[in-house]
C-alpha cells in the first residue's frame, strides 16, 4: 500500500506542491466524491481555497462506459462532436441522456454546495484534485470543461495514477503532478489501506470544514 487512506495521500500529494503555497491566486478544485479528502489536504497545506468541480460523463446510448460529452459546474456542456457523427447519435438521444445527467449534477450540487455559487477561477491557478487516475476519462472531461472558465493556469494533481494516463494528460493540462506511478498499475484501490467510499455528508462537511478555516484565517492576517 502506498497510502493509508485519502487524507494521508492529501498529504503525500501536498508536499509536491509547495511552490502553489500561499498565493492568493490558486483554487483547489476537488473531484467528488473521492477526490475531495484529498483535496482537503492539499488547500489546508497550500493555504487555498477548496470547492468541488462537478462534471458529468455523458454516455454514449447502450454503451455508456465510452464518452461522448460531459456536463460540468457552471452550466458548461462539452460534446465530442467526433463521436456523436461517427456512430450517428441522434440528437433526442443525447438530449435525453443530457436531461438524465443534468438532474444528477443539480442534486450533487445542492447536496455539496447548499446553493453556494461555484467560485470564479478566471485567471485563477486551478489544482484539480482527485484520489487517483485509472483510465483519466472523468479528468479529461473536467479539463475540457474547466478551460471554458479561462483559468491561467491548470494543473492536475493526484496522489497514484497509470503512468500512460500521467503521461497523456500532459497533453491537455498545464501541469500534472502524479506523486506515485506505480507498474503495473491494476486499480486506484490497490494502492490504499483504506478506500472507503465517501459520502455526500463527508463532502459536505471537510467543504465546511475547509471554508471555516480559511475564514478564520483571513479574519487573523485581518
Amino acid at each position: 500500500m502506498l497510502f493509508r487512506d485519502r487524507f494521508d495521500a492529501g498529504r503525500q500529494l501536498a508536499a509536491l506542491l509547495r511552490r502553489y503555497a500561499g498565493r492568493e491566486d490558486v483554487v483547489v478544485l476537488a473531484l467528488p466524491r473521492g477526490g475531495v479528502p484529498v483535496g482537503y489536504e492539499v488547500a489546508r497545506a497550500l493555504g487555498a481555497p477548496l470547492d468541488v468541480f462537478l462534471v458529468r460523463k455523458l454516455g454514449v446510448p447502450g454503451h455508456e462506459e465510452l464518452a461522448m460529452g460531459a456536463l460540468a459546474s457552471g452550466g458548461v456542456r462539452v460534446l465530442n462532436d467526433q463521436i456523436v457523427s461517427e456512430l450517428g447519435i441522434a440528437q433526442e438521444a443525447i438530449d435525453r441522456v443530457i436531461a438524465k445527467e443534468q438532474r444528477e449534477l443539480e442534486r450533487r450540487e445542492r447536496a455539496f454546495r447548499d446553493d453556494r455559487p461555484a467560485p470564479d477561477v478566471r485567471d485563477q491557478i486551478v489544482i484539480l484534485v482527485d484520489d487517483g487516475l485509472a483510465t483519466g476519462s472523468t479528468m479529461r472531461a473536467a479539463l475540457a470543461a474547466l478551460r471554458h472558465h479561462q483559468p491561467s493556469w491548470l494543473v492536475v494533481a493526484v496522489p497514484v495514477g497509470a503512468p500512460d494516463i500521467c503521461r497523456d494528460l500532459q497533453a491537455v493540462a498545464d501541469e500534472v503532478v502524479c506523486a506515485r506511478q506505480p507498474e503495473p498499475f491494476f486499480a486506484v484501490g490497490v494502492w490504499y489501506d483504506d478506500f472507503t467510499q465517501t459520502t455526500d455528508e463527508e463532502v459536505r462537511d471537510l467543504l465546511w470544514q475547509s471554508a471555516a478555516a480559511s475564514h478564520e484565517e483571513r479574519s487573523f492576517s485581518g
